[in-house]
């Protein structure tokens, strides 16, 4: 008989998703402890675990010996970078691409919400006014014949592509590599959809030209020490005065004190955020205050469905894994994800 395959996962799983996990194959032996860090995990499980699921425990591998791949229930593995782990030659792959369907709709969202004067139209309801000049105050700017700008072209920004297209917009994608095809864990009900392909495809190199031409500008891109304030002073400056910026990616992408000048300076018309680079975000920062910004608090990737496409993820890893296959998502440490 194979040898049995050792799987921990520190998620609170329901057992429907354990089950999912299980059914894979019998030589997986599935356990499940609720962990936010690597202490509350007894020691006889780490010396066993070969396949870990988790967020935030995790270990450093001579604490778990038999440790071989790591499945993080994250896109990003900033939280892992420069840990023991991450030195490691233990396996990392993240749960990017499950994101798609939501994150594209916030997305939307914060562009509607521009477009339309939502944050004015909440002003005026919270006073119990009637405006006047109303259609002088409320005239939109409609997504129809608007160019969105994607930062990051991957399964997020294709779904972004999808969603902006059939609200007819002009779509334009900058993704490193020059592809614009799927990279990754694509979820399979989004697999062929028409529409993702952007009208035209720029690298990290041309972001300044392509910036030039948005009237929205989303930023969907890894964050790593080459995208670290990617969006900086001549990236603001290169804007339109009339553009939003809306960032999903994470806050360090953004030089935040830059964007605070730019939002109050008039360079950009507003930005809807998601992230920042301090978070909980500081109650004494300006960007609570401008009436140009739309915030939120980190929950653009957020769905109910998560841990079911996240586990749907994990289960099809872990048939590769058991056949000799490669990952889906395997980060590269060179590039950071």
């Amino acid at each position: 008989m194979a040898e049995l395959v050792h799987v921990l996962s520190t998620l609170s799983f329901p057992d429907e998703l354990l089950d999912r996990l299980r059914a894979v194959s019998p030589r997986l032996v599935v356990t499940q402890q609720n962990a936010a860090s690597v202490d509350e995990v007894p020691s006889p499980l780490w010396e066993q675990v070969e396949v870990l699921y988790t967020m935030s425990a995790v270990p450093d591998p001579a604490r778990a010996p038999s440790l071989r791949w790591v499945q993080l229930h994250s896109a990003g593995v900033n939280h892992v970078l420069n840990t023991p782990l991450w030195e490691s030659d233990v396996i990392i792959t993240t749960t990017s691409g499950i994101h798609a369907p939501n994150m594209a709709e916030y997305v939307l969202l914060m562009m509607l919400a521009f477009a339309h004067r939502l944050p004015r139209m909440l002003y005026y309801q919270s006073r119990a006014e009637w405006p006047s000049q109303r259609w002088q105050k409320f005239v939109p700017q409609e997504l129809r014949g608007s160019t969105v700008g994607v930062v990051g072209y991957g399964s997020i920004g294709r779904e972004i592509g999808r969603l902006a297209h059939a609200f007819g917009m002009r779509v334009l994608g900058l993704r490193r590599g020059g592809t614009t095809g799927p990279a990754g864990y694509e979820l399979p009900e989004l697999v062929d959809r028409p529409g993702a392909e952007p009208d035209r495809l720029y690298t990290p190199d041309q972001l300044i030209e392509m910036l030039s031409e948005c009237d929205y500008v989303v930023l969907t891109v890894p964050y790593t020490s080459a995208t670290h304030h990617l969006i900086d002073r001549a990236a603001l400056r290169a804007m339109k005065p009339t553009a939003v910026l809306i960032n999903v990616a994470r806050g360090a992408v953004v030089d935040e004190a830059m964007l605070v000048r730019a939002l109050r300076e008039g360079w950009i018309a507003g930005a809807g955020l998601d992230v920042f680079e301090q978070e909980p975000l500081p109650a004494d920062s300006p960007l609570w205050t401008l009436d140009n910004v739309i915030i939120s608090p980190h929950v653009s990737g957020f769905t109910p469905h998560y841990d079911d496409r996240a586990t749907a993820l994990f289960a099809e890893n872990l048939r590769r894994y058991l056949a000799g296959e490669p990952l889906l998502n395997r980060v590269d440490r060179g590039r950071e994800y």
